[in-house]
């Protein structure tokens, strides 16, 4: 990413996510500046701003969007980069931070700014339900439930996330599904039915941990109805990318699923709720969008990342711990 002639375009949500951005502005504008492009900083006022954003620039032959913010606002600004030429890049600033864990972005800010500025493009599939585009997962049952009460909440982060698990567990019930996963059909009473382009929900949460965001496959889970004395296993397993092991879950690869439920509900697109029909078709687009990521993940990258990931999660605990 460098010369006169390249054009930026930042979009940043300024109360999408977690934690302060005002530093953000500066130094996009410092990374610009070394790379001798020129820049051009918006800040999103109302849902679906992103998105409007995002094609304007697309139409002024922007090269590189920048998205500032949390999953939400990462996501709506790359559906509306489908199958362009511009190149997506991401400074995460979220709770669960889906895509950019997935693609190894790095979550402390610098950092990711200076990755944008090494311009290493990197092209991932997409997949839609029902139409509607998602990079990393979507989910009817158990998950989806989960995602729908979460969104309501004011307080974000992953103890809210486990509070909002928990209450759902102790009232939710199991559904039946029939599902065509590509020429096979498969009906099954099931807690959660997953579908996953990327490994993971979000917060190293691993649901396809053998899910490859550039295969054109997908990764279909099921997760069969289990007892309290299965939660403390799968937790463990969905943290630690081994939830295949579990012998509640059944996984298959995929091009093309159909859920067929009895009756409409809810269903997530990347941890985020909507209501669908009781049929829900969902299609693989390979190599759909542009993502600026690390050129090989290194082992000194993933110490890094690992160190990020530690720290985030005991700032986030202290406090509670030691009230």
């Amino acid at each position: 990413m460098n010369g006169c002639d390249i054009k930026v375009q930042a979009i940043i949500n300024p109360i999408s996510g977690v934690g302060s951005k005002r530093k953000i502005p500066k130094m996009i504008e410092e990374m610009c500046l070394r790379s001798h492009c020129s820049l051009n900083i918006t800040f999103t006022e109302y849902a679906g701003h992103a998105s409007e954003l995002t094609k304007q620039a697309i139409k002024d032959g922007v090269h590189y969007i920048i998205a500032v913010g949390g999953d939400g606002t990462v996501n709506e600004i790359a559906r509306a980069m489908i199958h362009s030429d511009a190149v997506l890049g991401i400074v995460p600033k979220g709770s669960g931070n889906g895509l950019a864990r997935e693609l190894h972005i790095p979550m402390e800010i610098r950092r990711a700014v200076d990755l944008i500025s090494k311009g290493h493009v990197t092209t991932i599939d997409c997949c839609r339900a029902n139409g509607r585009v998602f990079f990393c997962t979507c989910g009817v049952g158990f998950d989806a439930a989960v995602s729908q009460k979460f969104a309501n909440e004011k307080r974000r982060g992953s103890l809210t996330y486990i509070k909002n698990t928990v209450e759902e567990y102790l009232s939710y019930k199991p559904e039946p599904y029939e599902l065509q996963v590509d020429n096979q059909t498969i009906k099954e009473k099931a807690f959660l039915v997953a579908c996953a382009n990327a490994s993971q929900y979000g917060n190293n949460a691993f649901i396809a941990p053998h899910a490859n965001i550039q295969d054109g496959q997908m990764d279909v889970t099921i997760l069969s109805p289990f007892t309290p004395l299965d939660i403390a296993p799968l937790a463990i397993q969905l943290f630690t990318k081994q939830i295949d092991r579990n012998s509640k879950i059944k996984t298959m690869k995929a091009h093309q699923v159909t859920i067929i439920r009895q009756k409409p509900g809810v269903m997530h697109l990347d941890g985020e709720p909507i209501m669908a029909e009781s049929r829900i078709d969902i299609t693989l687009e390979p190599r759909a969008l542009k993502v600026l990521t690390p050129e090989v993940v290194s082992f000194s990258e993933e110490v890094h990342y690992l160190f990020d990931e530690v720290t985030r999660f005991f700032d986030k605990r202290l406090p509670y711990i030691f009230k």
